[in-house]
Formats: structure tokens, C-alpha cells, sequence
């Protein structure tokens, strides 16, 4: 195996588990967006059953997807 093959096979496996966690927070990303929508959708009794309030939930679905 020549140098080269070896350089390509390592640029290759240091690469591939940041696309699989890239593609991770994608996935995390989008149900955190998903969850805060579903979260507004919820009545007051379903919130008060979370433990939380209409103005918690607001809050919580007024936060950007990419903060936790």
C-alpha cells in the first residue's frame, strides 16, 4: 500500500463521523423545533399536567432550535 492510499483512507475516517454527527445535530435540531411547536399546541390542562404555564411554553417555543 502506497503512502497515498494510506493519507486517503485516513482523510476518509477522520471524515465520516463528523458528517454522522452533523447529521445527528440535524436530527436533534429538528425535533427540538418540532417538540416546542407540539408544546404550543398543548391545552392548559395539558401544560398544567407538565408543570407548565402558557407562558412557558411561549417562552420555550420562542427560543431559536439551536439552543437547548
Amino acid at each position: 500500500m502506497s503512502l497515498m492510499s494510506l493519507t486517503i483512507t485516513a482523510v476518509h475516517s477522520r471524515r465520516l463521523p463528523r458528517w454522522i454527527e452533523l447529521k445527528a445535530l440535524f436530527g436533534e435540531w429538528r425535533q427540538r423545533a418540532r417538540s416546542r411547536y407540539e408544546l404550543t399546541a398543548l391545552n392548559e390542562r395539558e401544560l398544567s399536567d407538565a408543570g407548565l404555564t402558557r407562558m412557558d411554553a411561549c417562552n420555550e417555543h420562542e427560543k431559536p432550535f439551536w439552543r437547548p
